[in-house]
């Protein structure tokens, strides 16, 4: 009943205030914030035991129809990416992006809970809400490295909600999506890695699967050799209390810096003005002899840095659209998937006495035409989680391309 309370006592709370933006659909905003109540039952660590067998019949990899992305295919991850740059002065600029099919390194990538399907777990057919993540999340990766993204039967929202109102384990990083995805990156390393480095990269229930499948299957095996690095965004892998190893990983270390391969970048987004409340979702650890990761992926060697976002143009998000920002106070509407807004927001590592977290700081200008705010918060004890992904975009892929040089 306590996780219950904790869990569904927000959504009741946020459901007064989702009545008031009449363009918003209530149940599809309730739904949003019950899929993310998904991420935060999961554990958060993965290296106590071996995640349970499943007597289900196992995917086949083999078959393209199991992947949302795979290289050189009109798939998910083929998408546009253009963005709208927003200046301080309110001016315009245009941003393209294409992919590098020839780029040195894979990312493999594990997506948030988004399934509606009405199953405990989700079927192998995307839908919109699976081709949307991978749009916000995971296809401007592709520009420096090979896409992989295998579907799953991911814990659905229904799945969550039964899971609520039973003594079931709710664990996330166990069980029929678990195996999916070990049995994808198995297949992945046997028939496509070919001894190429990869970086694996999750969000949300993604992360949770991922961390689990580290500790497994990677962590202290000879494949660690190819592991570039791991991002594993809005989920809690920890580490010994004042180290960069230990914790969720004997062997794999914190990032500090942008050539260091084989490492860990993780992180959980608040704002500023709204830092984690007692009640908080994110960045606590289940041990006081741990620590919450938090690696800041505007300045990985510590401190605060900018962020370089990619925000929805659209104001698509990977829950489904809400109403598009109005960026340039007067000026033309955005037309583009995406915006980037230079000098707009930073971030650093942050500890208060309930969580570890990245503390993202927006820096409106009321005096300027520019927006002076951004969206993607749903209660505080969910601080950003809408966009953790999003906020970090720019730096995440810059870093890895350094990493995937420094790999090479």
């Amino acid at each position: 009943m306590g996780l219950a309370r904790r869990v569904l006592g927000p959504i009741f709370r946020l459901q007064k205030s989702l009545l008031r933006q009449a363009t918003m659909n209530i149940t599809k905003s309730l739904s949003a914030v019950l899929v993310l109540a998904a991420a935060v039952t999961a554990p958060a660590g993965a290296n106590a035991q071996a995640p349970a067998a499943q007597s289900v019949a196992p995917n086949d990899y083999s078959d393209g129809a199991a992947w949302l992305c795979r290289p050189g295919r009109q798939d998910a991850c083929a998408v546009d990416m253009t963005t709208t740059v927003i200046s301080a002065d309110g001016s315009l600029s245009r941003e393209t992006w294409s992919a590098d099919p020839n780029a040195p390194i894979d990312c493999f990538y594990v997506y948030p809970t988004v399934s509606t399907d009405q199953t405990t777990n989700s079927d192998m057919t995307p839908n919109e809400a699976e081709l949307r993540v991978v749009e916000q999340q995971f296809a401007r990766f592709g520009s420096v490295c090979r896409p992989y993204a295998p579907s799953y039967r991911q814990v659905t929202l229904g799945g969550l909600m039964a899971r609520l109102g039973s003594t079931e384990d709710r664990g996330l990083d166990r069980g029929i999506g678990y195996d999916d995805v070990r049995d994808a990156f198995r297949y992945y390393l046997e028939n496509d890695n070919a001894g190429r480095g990869f970086v694996l990269i999750g969000h949300s229930q993604g992360s949770y699967v991922l961390t689990a499948l580290i500790a497994q299957e990677i962590d202290g095996q000879p494949v660690q050799d190819r592991l570039v690095s791991a991002i594993l965004v809005g989920a809690a892998p920890t580490v010994a209390r004042g180290q960069d190893v230990g914790g969720s990983f004997r062997t794999i270390p914190l990032c500090r810096s942008a050539g260091q391969t084989g490492c860990l970048i993780a992180y959980s987004a608040f704002r500023s003005t709204s830092p984690p409340p007692e009640n908080t979702l994110f960045g606590r650890a289940p041990d006081p002899s741990l620590s919450v990761v938090c690696t800041n992926p505007a300045a990985l060697g510590g401190g605060s840095g900018e962020l370089h976002a990619y925000l929805s143009g659209s104001g698509n998000t990977i829950v489904g659209p809400r109403p598009a920002a109005d960026w340039v106070a007067g000026g033309p509407a955005v037309e583009t998937p995406f915006v980037s807004a230079p000098g707009f927001l930073t971030a650093t590592c942050a500890t208060n006495e309930h969580a570890t977290f990245l503390e993202v700081t927006v820096h409106g200008n009321p005096s300027d035409p520019r927006a002076d705010n951004i969206g993607g918060d749903i209660t505080p004890q969910w601080g950003l989680h809408l966009i953790d992904v999003n906020l970090g975009m720019g730096n995440l892929v810059d870093v890895v391309r350094e990493q995937a040089a420094a790999w090479q």
